[in-house]
């Protein structure tokens, strides 16, 4: 009789584990707006919030691919306006990635497992304040093998999500 009591207890201390680690990851769309959304992914060392889209266009058109674009903001580790790019593919180690918007033209410094990022938070908040004023943004960049790939993202709708990943984090 204990035997089956212990593995009930067993069984149920187990249960209760995984879904206290499924509730501590777990991805909540915040809203909608326009061609932008907000999210918030509640992790076990803090939370995170931010606004991302996809491409309203991509060239060249025979390539798809699942790119995005973000805005993250991660207050446990002190970070805000954070600006990341996903192409859908590694880059090439040798091209740069960059974003213009209007005359206004951005660099992104890191680029690491299939992510960009720009490591001057001045600089990102310049181009968020240009994003907030635009209405496109283009990303370009190349994959491993060289070949160039463009991003035309949507900046309708990016001030509202952004405004609603920066308070859902406060």
């Amino acid at each position: 009789m204990s035997i089956i009591k212990n593995i009930i207890l067993i069984t149920f201390i187990f249960s209760l584990s995984f879904s206290k680690m499924s509730l501590s990851n777990e991805l909540k769309k915040v809203g909608k707006f326009q061609d932008w959304e907000t999210m918030i992914l509640d992790e076990v060392d803090g939370k995170v919030c931010f606004a991302q889209t996809k491409p309203i266009l991509q060239a060249p058109k025979s390539n798809k691919r699942e790119s995005k674009l973000f805005v993250t903001f991660r207050p446990n580790d002190k970070i805000s306006d954070e600006i990341s790019i996903t192409p859908g593919y590694e880059f090439n180690k040798s091209n740069s990635v960059t974003a213009v918007s209007g005359k206004y033209k951005f660099k992104f410094d890191i680029k690491q497992s299939g992510f960009a990022w720009i490591t001057d938070n001045k600089i990102e908040i310049k181009m968020v304040r240009q994003m907030k004023r635009g209405s496109r943004i283009m990303i370009t960049g190349y994959n491993e093998e060289g070949s160039q790939t463009i991003d035309h993202y949507s900046l309708l709708g990016f001030t509202k999500a952004y405004n609603s990943a920066k308070t859902s984090c406060n």
